[in-house]
């Protein structure tokens, strides 16, 4: 079994909590905020797998959803541009905007990455209870499995299961202990939250 510590990431998950905290106007800075979790965790993580797919655009675009995409395609960029980062982009539905082939892909590397032995410590960021299983797979193969979670996206099913580290970018936040858990608290610096430029109207370009 190998010694290195993987990140696996519910990309579009991280990125719905993120809005939910800064709306249109900021952003994750991504490589800022991996290096502040490794700085206050002391772990580094060899691989990051990151798992997301881009929102629909609309035929009519509002200034709404204008906002709305310009900072999706801002902090997905921010994310591609990091070190060590294996950015997997699934699609959207047309007719419903459903996401597809995300979730069985995350699934399916955890378990099938840790029969291989790459890795011996696992962190991941989600708060879909649909993953249980492939982490306690992990965990039956001697993987050390943490999760990380957003203030506003705290993984209830999780935390009874695994140690779980709240991301806190607030100045007040208040967690309430949810009883027998592994749940502690990270405070980050708002260091690594990016403004969204104001003068370019058009979209940061998106993957291909």
């Amino acid at each position: 079994m190998s010694g290195k510590t993987f990140l696996f990431i519910d990309g579009t998950n991280l990125y719905a909590g993120q809005y939910e905290l800064f709306g249109p106007d900021r952003y994750l800075d991504f490589s800022k905020f991996i290096k502040q979790i490794e700085d206050k965790l002391r772990v580094r993580f060899e691989r990051i797998y990151f798992y997301a797919s881009y929102s629909p655009q609309p035929k009519k675009l509002t200034r709404k959803d204008k906002n709305y995409l310009k900072n999706e395609a801002l902090f997905y960029k921010s994310v591609q541009k990091t070190r060590s980062v294996t950015f997997f982009k699934g699609y959207r539905l047309k007719s419903s905007g459903k996401e597809k082939e995300v979730d069985v892909k995350i699934a399916v590397d955890i378990v099938h990455l840790a029969h291989l032995g790459l890795y011996n410590g696992l962190y991941f960021i989600s708060e879909d209870a649909d993953f249980a299983h492939a982490l306690l797979i992990a965990k039956e193969l001697r993987i050390k499995v943490h999760i990380l979670a957003l203030e506003n996206r705290i993984p209830l099913r999780f935390i009874y299961l695994f140690p779980t580290f709240v991301l806190s970018l607030g100045k007040r936040t208040n967690l309430k202990r949810l009883g027998k858990q592994k749940m502690s608290v990270i405070r980050l610096s708002e260091s690594c939250i990016k403004r969204v430029k104001k003068n370019p109207e058009m979209h940061a370009s998106r993957a291909s």
